[in-house]
């Protein structure tokens, strides 16, 4: 989901209000019920607030609850590159070096 994207890496900071159910689904071609199952989902899981009359708007955050999403991104990813190496015979130490060198913005 972008506006979930967007509201994780700061492009859309808290407060920022979020286009109208409506006005969002005939820009990106879908309906109003897939924009408003979004929404609720967002909101259930705290990026949003919605108040009648008023609109959507990004949530306050915490920045806990951010940095543990990122890191399960991370640990999707770590888990992916371990199962490449341990099916391909790539040993341990290769890919804690190349995760150090990555991580350290070396190339």
């Amino acid at each position: 989901m972008q506006i979930k994207a967007m509201i994780m890496n700061g492009e859309l900071e808290t407060g920022a209000p979020l286009p109208s159910m409506r006005s969002l689904a005939k820009s990106i071609h879908v309906s109003v019920i897939t924009v408003q199952k979004a929404y609720e989902d967002l909101q259930r899981d705290g990026f949003i607030e919605t108040t009648v009359g008023r609109g959507s708007f990004v949530a306050a955050q915490n920045k806990n609850f951010i940095q543990e999403e990122q890191q399960r991104r991370a640990e999707e990813h770590l888990f992916e590159a371990a199962e490449i190496g341990r099916t391909n015979g790539i040993p341990l130490e290769k890919l804690v070096e190349l995760l150090r060198l990555f991580y350290q913005g070396e190339d």
